[in-house]
């Protein structure tokens, strides 16, 4: 087994088990957060390889996220979205089988700096923020660029974040509508990652090794979401957001 795990200095070793932490925190406090072990993962492992590692991680997360907030779920704003998230994904598997790892994390950070611009416009320009957010043509651009980004590095939680803020969607109904959202979601990308290559033996040993760390992250997130207030969650979010798509862009 240790002759399968990836040969790593201790130093990337240490970055690879924060990032754990914070894949369970995103999963259950503070979503724009994962952005930043994306980061993370792509800037120690090939960027490729990255993708599969990461992924089964966050399936992980997704199970914790689940218990904690599995009742607070806006089905018909999961359904509504399902169609542009579907045309997305498949534009992503497309992508990723011709794609190379140089310039995809920095398209990914454009987009997320982007959405930013967005989601602040939304918010600042309506009175009614929820349903401008809520409107089809953002279901549209939110839900198929969700999809694309999810498939290609993972990073549909920012994105779908933006929509939620957009939206104004309360915490709980924040993180439970994410919540079913992306374990539908990244459940059905395992077998177009298999295909792809991107998830391996090597990857589901490393990500053995760093399971504790998305528990524990899972259980600080939980504490924080029941203490956090909506404007600071929100602020949260947007900081978190604009930090690892700038990572994304300049690492």
């Amino acid at each position: 087994m240790p002759d399968l795990l990836p040969t790593l200095p201790l130093w990337a070793w240490a970055l690879l088990a924060l990032s754990a932490v914070v894949v369970g925190a995103s999963k259950t406090a503070l979503p724009g957060a994962n952005t930043i072990s994306i980061a993370i993962f792509a800037s120690v492992l090939p960027a490729k390889e990255s993708t599969g590692a990461l992924l089964l991680l966050l399936i992980v997360g997704d199970a914790f996220a689940l218990w904690a907030y599995r009742r607070h779920a806006d089905w018909g704003a999961i359904l509504r979205l399902a169609p542009a998230v579907v045309v997305g994904v498949g534009l992503g598997v497309v992508f990723m089988a011709f794609a190379e790892d140089g310039g995809v994390r920095r398209v990914i950070g454009v987009i997320l700096l982007l959405l930013v611009v967005v989601t602040m416009w939304i918010r600042r320009s309506s009175v009614h923020g929820a349903s401008a957010g809520a409107s089809p043509i953002a279901r549209a651009g939110f839900g198929s660029l969700a999809g694309f980004t999810t498939m290609v590095a993972n990073s549909g939680g920012p994105v779908m974040s933006m929509y939620f803020v957009a939206a104004s969607f309360p915490v709980k109904a924040f993180l439970g509508t994410a919540a079913w959202f992306f374990a539908i979601i990244n459940l059905a990308k395992v077998p177009f990652s298999i295909g792809l290559g991107l998830i391996t033996v090597p990857n589901l040993l490393l990500d053995l090794v760093l399971v504790p760390g998305v528990v524990v992250g899972a259980f600080i997130g939980r504490w924080i979401a029941g203490r956090i207030r909506q404007s600071a969650f929100e602020r949260a979010v947007l900081a978190l957001t604009v930090l690892g798509a700038l990572y994304l862009l300049l690492g």
